[in-house]
């Protein structure tokens, strides 16, 4: 059951996604340790990284060895306000494997993917005028008709104060990007996968002086998320119960069970502390750093799961230029083989452009 599932976020700065039952979980690593395989020289899968998030291969708890998870970049890490939304991509939400029952399911969940070729799954969007996070979950995509969908992916891109015709502007090029590389490929069919869109919901952050004498970004914190040093990380099933005084979180995952689970700093491989500064060294102290406390949100099998992050290390800051808008490519638990290029996530690509492009227009 997908809503069983959960993402845990690492200190390291990546997310932690439970493997889904087989085929799907299997199918879906199989496809990251392609894409990813470090002899990899397919032109084709090469550039197709560029749109995924980053993969560190597989993580399982050191209490659970049989409980694996994919470790995935966070793509909302960088962002102080992030406007995430999740669009699965295609014609059909079912694939060529797919029982008549399944097919009946997922058709029946929204008939007009057939028709317009994509679902809103999920948004959430930062209202600078309330400070405020608004909230929208798969049922406000299944509303959506073809005479709605315009405004209701519209709604995506406004602040509470007007429409940020810049992020739609460089989400249509990135959209177009991604179309291109499908235009150009004959190998591979993706049923079921989503795009992910995420931008700066904020107009800017304010920095504070910490205690050490380092900068940091003050990334504001609704009342009641955060008690004391705790973190609670809110999941459908994974709660942070306490981070003690080593860095290391203890969570629980519910399935009925309460396992404890030990994420330690050193669990990470070196290969992956590559792209971290564990320490600032003191001609770096001048530097401005940046450590945060922010809600994100991580998308799992349709469900929106709202959760809080802690940066248990000091990072620089990146350019905030660069954080302005991410379109990757998630979920691949049924990508096939194919010797065609993939007409039902094109034409759902095209048809999105389409709507982003009258969004911008108007």
């Amino acid at each position: 059951n997908a809503s069983l599932l959960g993402i845990l976020q690492h200190p390291d700065g990546t997310v932690l996604k439970q493997l889904q039952p087989p085929p799907r979980g299997p199918r879906e690593q199989e496809f990251y340790n392609k894409v990813y395989d470090s002899d990899c020289c397919d032109r084709i899968l090469l550039e197709l990284r560029e749109y995924l998030p980053k993969y560190f291969g597989v993580w399982s708890p050191p209490t659970a060895p049989n409980d694996t998870y994919l470790k995935l970049e966070d793509v909302t890490r960088k962002f102080n306000k992030p406007c995430i939304m999740d669009v699965k991509i295609g014609q059909k939400s079912y694939d060529p494997y797919a029982s008549a029952e399944k097919i009946q399911q997922q058709v029946s969940k929204y008939p007009l993917m057939e028709e317009i070729g994509f679902l809103v799954l999920g948004m959430r969007v930062y209202h600078v005028s309330s400070d405020s996070y608004e909230t929208q979950n798969q049922h406000y995509g299944r509303s959506l008709t073809k005479e709605t969908v315009k405004d209701g992916i519209s709604k995506f891109f406004h602040s509470g104060y007007c429409l940020r015709k810049d992020v739609v502007a460089a989400s249509i090029q990135k959209v177009e990007k991604i179309l291109e590389w499908f235009e150009g490929q004959t190998q591979l069919n993706f049923y079921a996968s989503s795009l992910l869109f995420v931008y700066e919901g904020s107009c800017q952050a304010t920095t504070v002086r910490l205690s050490d004498g380092t900068l940091a970004e003050k990334r504001r914190v609704p009342k009641g998320l955060l008690s004391g040093g705790d973190v609670l990380e809110y999941n459908n099933n994974i709660h942070v119960i306490n981070s003690t005084e080593n860095g290391k979180i203890e969570a629980s995952v519910g399935k009925g069970l309460s396992k404890f689970y030990a994420l330690h700093k050193k669990s990470c491989s070196k290969r992956h502390h590559s792209q971290l500064s564990l320490k600032v060294e003191n001609s770096e102290q001048d530097n401005v750093w940046k450590s945060s406390t922010c809600i994100t949100q991580e998308h799992l099998n349709g469900n929106v799961l709202p959760q809080l992050e802690k940066v248990f290390y000091h990072m620089p800051a990146e350019p905030k230029e660069s954080a302005k808008v991410e379109v990757r490519m998630i979920d691949f638990a049924h990508v096939f083989p194919s010797n065609t290029k993939d007409e039902g996530y094109i034409y759902g690509l095209k048809n999105l452009i389409t709507v982003l492009q009258n969004i911008l227009d108007n």
